[in-house]
């Protein structure tokens, strides 16, 4: 079976808590922390309301792709549990190929919970689970290899290995690197991002990226805080397209040539910004491909989709089809 696209990475269930007594504290003394969401010590903080949704780089970037039209399988671990069962049932309510998921008996599947406040910025705490153990073998190395994309998102567990095998496959990788790839920094995957067709990732994890380049780690917040500068220092490392969010500042890219810009679409209300980061580069992928290659296109596709998921609660309802975002 060929595919457009097969997702690798995480899915999880989405515990999403609301509330307004989160204090937000200006930090931009830590260029890896310059915003901070508190509560009172040991207090009982009052939750507005709460959800359980869909979630997980992979599984978010799976639903985007197929709303879209493409041929999209996501290779993902479950648990032998109720929430791994549900999470079999969305993708194929949204029509993703579930013939590449792995299920992990005696395992939990993947959980986050999301304290989102006023302003509709959140944190979260995941527990990786299930997803610490996928594997790919020579079932998942045909697949890949028959896919024109692999979009890749956060990894977990033996995650060297999983890289080495996705860049030795003909498909053409995007990726959305997570915090333990980050956190190694370009001596662990600059030999992965020489191979990287499109890397996208958001301006607090390029600064966290580029400061672990010897050559960069002593410049200061004025120099770390320009985009410009920031896409430039990835793009030593040789992905094809370099993408940097930037939240209500929208988009950046370059791939070596031109700079592009990208401001956000304002969404019609503002529920929350869970799977935003899924919704942008899974489209802006989509997008290289309708349209040849042409970034500008791609991100005012991206924008478009990011609108939606902000307007609406958790990090897959609000994503549009390829009939509506096209309009």
């Amino acid at each position: 079976m060929k595919y457009d696209f097969i997702t690798i990475g995480g899915t999880t269930e989405d515990v999403t808590m609301y509330t307004n007594e989160a204090v937000m504290i200006d930090n931009k003394r830590n260029i890896l922390a310059q915003k901070l969401m508190a509560f009172e010590y040991g207090a009982k903080i009052k939750i507005d309301k709460a959800y359980s949704t869909f979630g997980g780089g992979a599984s978010n970037a799976a639903v985007c792709l197929a709303r879209l039209g493409f041929k999209v399988a996501a290779m993902v671990a479950i648990g032998g549990d109720n929430r791994g069962k549900d999470v079999i049932d969305n993708f194929r309510g949204h029509k993703v190929v579930t013939s590449l998921m792995q299920k992990k008996a005696g395992e939990q599947t993947g959980v986050t919970f999301f304290v989102v406040g006023k302003d509709k910025e959140h944190v979260g705490f995941s527990n990786r689970a299930a997803n610490k153990l996928l594997s790919i073998g020579p079932k998942e190395l045909k697949a890949l290899n028959s896919a024109r994309w692999v979009y890749m998102t956060s990894l977990s567990g033996t995650w060297k290995k999983t890289l080495n095998q996705v860049f030795k496959t003909k498909a053409k990788v995007a990726w959305n690197p997570g915090h333990i790839q980050l956190h190694a920094g370009f001596k662990a995957i600059g030999k992965y991002l020489a191979k990287t067709s499109m890397l996208t990732i958001n301006k607090d994890e390029a600064i966290e990226l580029v400061i672990t380049n010897p050559k960069y780690r002593n410049k200061d917040n004025r120099f770390l805080n320009n985009i410009k500068n920031l896409l430039q220092a990835i793009y030593e490392y040789g992905p094809k397209i370099v993408v940097i969010t930037d939240g209500p500042n929208g988009a950046n890219a370059f791939d070596g040539e031109t700079f592009y810009h990208q401001a956000i679409m304002k969404e019609k209300r503002r529920q929350d910004t869970t799977g935003v980061g899924d919704a942008f580069g899974s489209t802006f992928t989509a997008g290289l491909l309708l349209y040849d290659g042409d970034i500008q296109k791609a991100m005012r596709l991206s924008v478009k989709n990011t609108a939606s998921v902000i307007a609406k609660q958790g990090a897959q309802n609000g994503l549009i089809t390829k009939k509506e975002i096209l309009k």
